[in-house]
């Protein structure tokens, strides 16, 4: 379904596209396949498929590792390319003359459009044994409603299935498919459909080309989740709470600690997240970052290895500075970003690298030379190095309170931990490896990735990138490994770096400089403050009630943009006249279907004002990129908001009825789902409290049984105690006593919740299964 779709950025004028983005996409529970499409941009016409994959279910939860592989692509068949769900009441009765079925056909929603006016023309073909019946055409929707009953006499012979088929009526042409449902006979005799149910295609094995059409990496791992009311996780989340809350002397023993050692390397960038969101939402985030921060320099011998491992630690500062961090970055950073990928300048600094026949001569006569190429490469990225150094070393006051206050309490521990005279660079090092090294490094080498740019650099601006990313990695280690290892053509920079050093030093002082204890924190909007430029450009809007106008005279281009708290358009960027749109009052973001305005790459934000009078803004995107970025925005702005609406048109009220379903009310109730809470899965995504304490439970739950060895049936855990009575020791025999108790009971009380969250799961399970048992699939 395309509500569900996420697109990558389009890598232009290449054979071999790396993409190297990541998603999470909630999909629905009765989900059969997933399937990726790679697509030709065309930026005149319609976009050219390429090919596809399809991964089913079963496939993807055969290893629980999931899918990591390089998968051909194949070639793209209208007949699978199917959505939607139809709703259906299926009877079975007996008379004097045998048994007949009675197959009420209601309506179906969200079809695929199969006509270049961006609609169908749908009609439900039923087949049952030798027998098959047609609904009447509907013309031009996507959202037909028949309700039509089409009665079928068994014939002699074993039970036969019922399969329902959906088709577009061409007028020249054979019709297109779009899709079908069957029910075996036990399910009509026994617990015959009657609710909604999904589109499939038809059951066929895919084709591979053989790879003629080329190949995909993937890596894909399907997780399944219930996330049961918040009232259930309340005492993990004390658990958790409790830990960061306590006395350091208990660091070793707390719940928390228990977590992190039963969490493996693969697991704990997404476990770094959800605890970050969490602790936020909590407003305990400094105190949860000191706790591990503190556990992780307690138990560093050697300075230079501090937070240079992938912890739980060097993850959650890592996550944290993403979440609070990145309307920061992108002010410190986005003006020389855009530089370097509008001017495109040829830098190279490598003997091996450098391409002679692409520099252009500037000011030496015939053909250059790696040593003016050197020189020419130097001055460019001085250039850029430049006004990236005087950005961040000038940025202490635009720098997030949370993250200073954070760095002040990193710095604190490192002091307590390595005073003496020979570590004094330790401070520094401990807040510039994350700041530079895992912050403003990463996101210069790969700005997409970091929303400073929409699309991927071509090759000579990545190398461009690659070369300024080292450069301030360099700055960020404090000059401390220069002229050491393989890149020592990088010397002609050293200088500029070294001259660097000091000001970096300065600008870490008065970074932890900072008074004030954080804020607490709240609502899924600390994600997005209320002055915080979410998105902003231009886009088509469409006029409130453009009576008699033509539609390409209905929309206008304005310039929007989105804070926290409000969408704002005007004619300019500069223009002072600004209208505006509270988010507050944003019940729904969709798109709408092509065929309502003719137009593609069109969305809706439908609102509500004070005085509960609804409204609908249609705006128009230049692509489905644009499209996709601006609705997860809007999404995501509005998550907080209450009362959102659970249905709403795709299409729109044109000629006196709804383009999509043709009903002739405006006020008539809403044809197809909303989508509000699918979003991208990722860092910028809303607080959910309840869904990130289950991905807790969840890591919990694979490291049960070592849980249960380690802390509860080990008795190797007894082996310090007894080395310290051998020792004659009494204070460390009472300490070791102390420590190994504790730890034990916080075991016991980790099982304990464990415990109560697997009954309430099952039950959840349970009644879920009542219901299908019981009753039809409400939509």
């Amino acid at each position: 379904m395309d509500s569900l779709a996420c697109w990558t950025a389009t890598i232009w004028r290449s054979l071999s596209p790396f993409w190297g983005e990541e998603y999470t996409v909630n999909l629905p529970l009765d989900f059969h396949h997933l399937s990726f499409y790679v697509l030709d941009e065309d930026t005149v016409g319609q976009d050219d498929i390429i090919g596809k994959i399809s991964l089913s279910r079963e496939a993807i939860t055969a290893d629980p590792r999931g899918i990591d592989s390089w998968i051909n692509l194949s070639r793209v068949d209208p007949d699978s390319e199917v959505q939607g769900e139809i709703c259906l009441s299926v009877q079975t009765l007996e008379d004097v003359r045998g048994r007949c079925l009675h197959c009420h056909v209601l309506q179906a929603r969200d079809l695929a459009p199969r006509d270049i006016s961006g609609t169908s023309d749908p009609f439900a073909r039923v087949f049952w044994g030798s027998q098959s019946l047609e609904t009447s055409t509907i013309k031009k929707t996507r959202f037909p409603h028949w309700d039509e009953v089409l009665e079928l006499r068994e014939m002699p012979g074993s039970p036969s299935p019922l399969r329902v088929e959906l088709w577009d009526w061409d007028m020249v042409g054979k019709n297109d498919f779009l899709g079908m449902v069957e029910f075996p006979p036990q399910v009509l005799q026994h617990n015959p459909p009657n609710g909604w149910f999904r589109l499939l295609p038809f059951p066929r094995a895919e084709e591979d080309s053989g790879g003629s059409l080329g190949a995909l990496r993937l890596k894909v791992r399907l997780t399944e989740d219930s996330v049961l009311p918040s009232r259930y996780y309340q005492p993990l989340r004390e658990l958790l709470m409790e830990s960061v809350l306590g006395p350091a002397e208990e660091d070793a023993a707390s719940p928390l600690a228990v977590l992190e050692e039963l969490t493996s390397g693969d697991c704990r960038q997404e476990l770094a997240t959800k605890l970050v969101k969490l602790f936020l939402g909590q407003g305990l985030t400094g105190p949860f970052l000191d706790y591990l921060t503190r556990r992780e320099v307690a138990r560093t011998t050697d300075p230079n290895t501090l937070f240079r491992s992938n912890s739980l630690a060097s993850k959650s500062v890592e996550q944290f500075m993403k979440l609070v961090g990145m309307p920061y970055l992108h002010e410190v950073l986005r003006p020389v970003i855009n530089r370097v990928f509008e001017e495109r300048k040829y830098m190279e600094l490598d003997p091996c690298k450098m391409d002679l026949g692409r520099t252009r001569r500037i000011s030496f006569k015939g053909a250059p030379s790696e040593e003016h190429v050197r020189e020419a490469s130097l001055g460019l990225l001085t250039g850029y190095l430049g006004p990236i150094v005087d950005a961040i070393v000038g940025s202490v006051g635009r720098c997030p309170s949370a993250m200073r206050l954070a760095f002040k309490q990193l710095r604190q521990r490192v002091e307590e931990r390595f005073p003496q005279a020979e570590h004094e660079d330790v401070k520094y090092l401990a807040i510039s490896g994350f700041l530079f090294l895992r912050f403003f490094a990463p996101a210069i080498l790969s700005p997409k990735l970091f929303d400073l740019r929409d699309q991927h650099a071509d090759p000579q601006t990545s190398r461009s990138l690659l070369l300024l990313a080292k450069a301030v990695q360099s700055i960020g280690n404090l000059g401390q490994q220069l002229g050491q290892g393989k890149e020592l053509w990088m010397a002609p920079l050293h200088p500029f770096l070294l001259q660097s050093i000091s000001r970096v030093r300065d600008f870490l002082d008065q970074l932890v400089e900072v008074d004030g204890k954080e804020e607490a924190g709240g609502p899924a909007r600390a994600l997005v403050p209320p002055s915080m430029t979410v998105r902003e450009g231009y886009l088509l809007k469409r006029k409130e009630e453009p009576a008699g106008l033509a539609t390409r005279f209905a929309f206008k281009k304005r310039y929007f943009r989105l804070s926290g708290e409000m969408l704002s358009y005007s004619k300019s960027p500069e223009w002072q006249m600004r209208s505006s749109i509270p988010v507050s009052h944003i019940r729904a973001v969709e798109r709408v279907d092509e065929g309502a305005f003719q137009l593609p790459h069109v969305m809706q934000v439908v609102t509500q004002d004070g005085a509960g009078a609804p409204h609908t803004t249609y705006l128009q995107c230049k692509n489905v990129n644009e499209l996709n970025q601006w609705l997860s925005a809007l999404r995501k702005a509005s998550a907080p908001n209450p009362d959102k609406l659970a249905s709403c048109h795709p299409g729109a009220f044109r000629s006196g009825h709804w383009t999509c379903c043709l009903q002739a009310e405006r006020s008539a109730s809403g044809c197809s789902r909303t989508h509000s809470a699918v979003t991208l899965g990722d860092w910028s995504d809303p607080l959910d409290p309840d869904a990130e304490t289950q991905m807790v439970y969840r890591q919990l739950l694979l490291g049960r049984d070592r849980l249960r060895m380690k802390f509860l049936e080990d008795s190797n855990m007894d082996t310090t105690l007894e080395a310290a009575t051998e020792q004659g020791s009494s204070a460390m025999e009472g300490a070791c006593t102390d420590a190994l108790a504790r730890q034990r009971e916080a075991a016991a009380r980790l099982l304990k919740v464990l415990t109560d969250l697997d009954q309430a799961h099952e039950e959840f399970q349970q009644q879920e299964q009542g219901k299908v048992v019981s009753g039809p699939l409400r939509p």
